[in-house]
C-alpha cells in the first residue's frame, strides 16, 4: 500500500481499534505456485499490548501459504466508501473512495496445539457475545471429542509484524467544510461507519494542529 504522509495512521491505539473493529482478514502470502490470498478471523492477542495478531488456518492452506516459514501480509480492511466530486460543491473535483486500511508483515510462528485451541475458544466467545443466546466452543451438543477434532483440521498462528503500514484516506487534504459535507452525505447514505472514521481524522487533525 502506498502511504502518504497526509493520510498515515501511526498511533498504536488507533491500529488496534481498526483491527479489533474489523477481523475478517485476508492473508497474503508468495508461494511456490505464486501469490496467494486466503480470508480467515483475525483477532489481536490478548496477551499484548502491541500490534501482535492471532488467527488460524484451515489445512492444508498452512502448507499453501508455507506458514512459519515465509512472511505473511495480513491486510484489515476498515470502513470505505465512495465519495462523489458533487460533495465538493461547485469546484473543480473528481470521484474518489474514502477508506481505512491496516497491513501487518511477518513471519509469524506456529502455534501449539492447546494455545490453538484457545485462541479458537477465544474466537467463538467473541463473536457468539452478540447472540441471543451464546453458544460457547465447548457446549453441548459438542463433547471435547468433537471440538478437538475439528481443531485438529486448523493450524493457529502469532504474527508479531515486523513491518506496519497503516492508512486513512479520508477527505485529509480538503478544507473543514467540505469534510463536514462529505460526513453529512455519507450519513445520509446510511454508511455512518464511514462517517464515523471521518469525524474522528478530523478531530485529531484539529487537535494536532491547535
Amino acid at each position: 500500500m502506498r502511504q502518504n504522509p497526509s493520510f498515515a495512521m501511526t498511533d498504536p491505539a488507533e491500529l488496534r481499534r481498526v483491527i479489533a473493529a474489523s477481523p475478517w482478514a485476508m492473508i497474503v502470502s508468495d508461494a511456490d505456485e505464486g501469490l496467494v490470498a486466503s480470508h480467515y478471523v483475525v483477532l489481536l492477542d490478548d496477551d499484548a499490548d502491541d500490534l501482535t495478531v492471532v488467527g488460524h488456518v484451515g489445512r492444508p492452506d498452512d502448507l499453501i501459504h508455507g506458514l512459519g516459514e515465509r512472511e505473511l501480509l495480513i491486510v484489515f480492511q476498515g470502513p470505505h466508501g465512495y465519495v462523489s466530486p458533487g460533495w465538493y460543491g461547485d469546484v473543480a473535483a473528481v470521484p474518489t473512495w474514502n477508506y481505512v486500511a491496516v497491513h501487518l508483515s511477518g513471519v509469524p510462528e506456529i502455534l501449539s496445539d492447546d494455545e490453538n485451541l484457545r485462541v479458537l475458544e477465544r474466537m467463538v466467545d467473541v463473536f457468539e457475545s452478540g447472540m441471543a443466546h451464546p453458544r460457547g466452543m465447548w457446549e453441548l451438543p459438542n463433547d471435547d471429542a468433537f471440538v478437538r477434532r475439528l481443531a485438529a483440521g486448523t493450524v493457529g498462528f502469532r504474527l508479531r509484524p515486523t513491518k506496519v503500514v497503516a492508512k486513512r484516506k479520508l477527505s485529509q487534504n480538503k478544507p473543514d467544510d467540505a469534510v463536514q459535507t462529505v460526513i453529512a452525505e455519507l450519513t445520509a447514505a446510511g454508511n455512518n461507519a464511514l462517517a464515523e472514521e471521518m469525524r474522528r481524522a478530523r478531530d485529531a487533525r484539529r487537535s494536532a494542529s491547535a
